[in-house]
Order: structure tokens, then sequence, then C-alpha cells
């Protein structure tokens, strides 16, 4: 009876794992985000759930983020440096904020 609780919390684990990774939007995907940062863990930079929080209810984050995926930069979550993204236009840009903002619900 162990082995099938055990097997089951496993399978949950797992799809609800890969729920996270399909709601990545392919944006962050095709723009190499995915190899910095994770929705949902610290991979080099911060979580986006975790950036989300922290900016929840500033009513500036947006500006503030948009600004860091265009120009990059560094020392608010570490000393690891931000690339730039200039290549990402107006649009592209509040894509992914919106998406990360959004993920504070």
């Amino acid at each position: 009876m162990k082995f099938i609780i055990v097997g089951i919390a496993t399978a949950g684990l797992m799809v609800a794992g890969s729920a996270l990774a399909v709601d990545m939007p392919d944006l962050a995907k095709k723009s190499s985000c995915n190899a910095c940062h994770a929705i949902d863990k610290k991979v080099v930079g911060p979580g986006w759930m975790d950036v989300a929080t922290k900016y929840k209810g500033d009513a500036g984050a947006a500006a503030k983020l948009d600004a860091k995926i265009a120009k990059g930069g560094s020392g608010v979550w570490g000393t690891m440096p931000m690339p730039a993204n200039p290549k990402l236009t107006d649009a592209q840009r509040k894509e992914l904020v919106d998406f990360i903002l959004g993920l504070a619900k």
C-alpha cells in the first residue's frame, strides 16, 4: 500500500513539474531566458516566481523589469550580471514582464 501511495505522489509531482515547464512562454525559450531562469527555482538567476513575489504590489515593477531585460544589470539578486537583451522588441519585453509578474497571483 505504501508503494502505491508513493508512486501516485511521485507521478503527481512529475506532472506538476511538467506543467510549469509548459507554461513558460515560447519567447523565453527562443530567447534563451531559460538558460539562466526557471519558473520555480534559482538557476543562475532567480526563479521568476521569486521575482514576481519580490515586485508584487510595486507600481513601477513592470518598468524596472523591462529595463533589466533590455539593458541587463546586476546587484539586485547577487553579483552575477544579467546580460542585456537589446534584440527583443518592446512588445516581446512586455510579454515576458507580464508573464513574470503574473506569477505572483
